[in-house]
């Protein structure tokens, strides 16, 4: 019988992944994530502490694999943006496709920033995450820009301050338990890069 093509054994390595991230967040959220080994989440999985590794190098990756496909998300989107937008417009509404992406169960999401938020070893490896994905969102941005202004540095200042607008938003989401608007909480986000808010005003004669 011929290998099966390589779309589906991604699509099933996928789902394996997503099910055992699934059953390792229970875990997390019951017990602790710095008390939990990979020998207790194989044995909640229901397979062996060998084959989970196989799927999750790490127990901080295992949290944050909903994460994983964030930069892909956000490159595709400004694919999509309109060319006439300035490259803040176009950052700003691909953000809002990660976060539309982000947010299918608001609960869950709450629930896992909650944990990133009190466990430095998974904040440090989002930030390893999202220093990952900012080369391809850079070149994207340059591919999609008309400006004059669309160097390499230029770009790599912005998308870096466009995913930090990114985490700030989701933990003042987080902090609501979901109940703030995400797309306000953006616009006013972006918004501080263009008001002039900490411009000195003129001292008085």
């Amino acid at each position: 019988m011929s290998a099966a093509p390589v779309g589906t054994r991604e699509i099933s390595r996928h789902a394996v992944r997503a099910e055992l991230a699934r059953v390792a967040f229970n875990r997390f959220c019951l017990t602790g994530f710095n008390q939990v080994t990979f020998a207790d989440l194989a044995k909640a999985a229901g397979v062996s502490r060998s084959t989970f590794l196989r799927y999750f190098g790490t127990k901080e990756d295992v949290v944050l694999f909903v994460f994983d496909p964030v930069g892909d998300v956000i490159a595709d989107a400004l694919d999509a943006d309109r060319a006439d937008q300035d490259d803040w417009s176009k950052l700003r509404n691909a953000l809002e496709s990660a976060v539309t992406f982000l947010v299918r169960d608001v609960q869950e999401l709450v629930t896992i920033l909650g944990l990133i938020e009190q466990t430095p070893a998974l904040c440090a490896r989002l930030r390893e995450k999202q220093a990952e994905w900012r080369p391809r969102i850079v070149a994207r941005l340059q591919e999609t820009t008309s400006s004059t202004d669309g160097s390499s540095v230029i770009a790599d200042v912005r998308v870096a301050a466009a995913l930090e607008c990114l985490w700030i938003v989701l933990g003042q989401w987080s902090a609501s338990d979901g109940e703030a608007d995400l797309g306000e909480l953006l616009d006013a986000a972006f918004a501080a890069f263009s008001t002039p808010a900490c411009r000195q005003t003129d001292a008085p004669s």
